[in-house]
């Protein structure tokens, strides 16, 4: 048996030359508050759209400008990372949402991490909406790692109302530049190295990862001296149905406008996800020695460890998961 501490558990210590796996899972809160806090963390771009369409429909034409006036404002003025009630906000949706599900973290090996260190945390899958890196973000606070961002399209921040809340939900930009700065700084960071454009290849039979030409993210982290460790997410693909358009125009399409139009709903058809456990499995680090200027094959052959950690990550864990006939194909 092992023991828990508030959410926390370790099997007994043994030898160092053993894994010391961990292992939290979100508490479960009242039913109305994980409501509540689901609906502020994806409901926002809903309540823009409905704030938009209901102020041109009902509003006189100056009102509905000094609306959309507003929006503008939002979408430049300055964002406050310390903010305290947005910080505020924050804890209040990470402490319902990881209950939610339920969602599990998993760590193989938590002695594996060094506090010192910043990471590259590969998240996949990408799914109709990667909710569990934002959940991730904040669950790995039982783990030794100092400070923690999920990198998300700058578009995400050219948004109003949503770039503050993301803010200080602990996401930030994916630009190369930023990403080498939170790496300089010590922090590490969660990528969704298969983007967006992995959602126009999902299947609703198996796990589709949009992987082997994606190798920007290890070239970064070798410049960068930060280990690289392979995440899955159990369950994600599941809190939604959807259905998507096929074909080369689409998919055309979807590169252009940097994401993929379909359909998703989850409970009573609306963007609330449907009550499915995930889980979410980190292996261990890939360590490499720092290379200010890797070669490609450098570059690739760290990228082929990390695919081949991601799919054993993936063949260990299934089972445990509830998915034992699940497949995983990387593309």
């Amino acid at each position: 048996m092992t023991e828990e501490t508030n959410g926390l558990r370790r099997p007994p210590l043994s030898s160092s030359a053993e894994p010391t796996p961990a292992e939290y899972t979100g508490k479960r809160g009242p039913p109305f508050l994980e409501f509540i806090a689901i609906m502020m963390w994806l409901g926002t771009l809903h309540f823009l759209a409905f704030l938009v369409v209901a102020s041109f429909v009902l509003l006189p034409l100056s009102n509905f400008l000094m609306v959309i006036a507003m929006l503008l404002v939002l979408t430049f003025i300055p964002i406050n990372d310390n903010c305290k009630w947005g910080l505020a906000l924050a804890r209040f949706i990470f402490k319902h949402v990881g209950g939610y599900f339920p969602a599990t973290i998993y760590v193989e090996d938590i002695k594996a991490f060094d506090p010192d260190r910043a990471y590259v945390f590969g998240f996949e899958p990408h799914s109709v909406w990667p909710m569990g890196a934002g959940i991730l973000a904040n669950l790995t606070s039982f783990m030794p790692i100092k400070k923690v961002k999920i990198l998300a399209s700058s578009a995400v921040f050219r948004t109003p109302l949503i770039r503050h809340l993301w803010t200080w939900l602990k996401v930030s930009s994916v630009t190369k530049k930023n990403f080498i700065s939170l790496l300089k700084n010590g922090c590490s960071c969660i990528v969704i190295p298969g983007g967006v454009q992995e959602t126009f290849f999902m299947k609703h039979d198996y796990e589709v990862a949009f992987l082997k030409t994606r190798k920007g993210f290890i070239r970064l982290a070798m410049e960068n001296d930060a280990p690289v460790v392979p995440v899955f997410a159990f369950g994600q693909s599941y809190v939604y149905k959807w259905a998507k358009p096929q074909g080369k125009f689409f998919l055309k399409l979807s590169r252009a406008i940097k994401f993929t139009p379909m359909i998703f709903w989850g409970a009573f058809w609306s963007f609330v996800p449907f009550r499915r456990p995930m889980l979410m499995v980190i292996g261990k680090p890939i360590h490499f020695k720092k290379n200010t200027t890797p070669t490609m094959e450098e570059v690739s052959v760290v990228h082929g460890q990390f695919l081949e950690a991601l799919q054993s990550l993936f063949d260990r864990h299934k089972e445990r998961a509830g998915y034992p006939n699940l497949e995983l194909q990387i593309i």
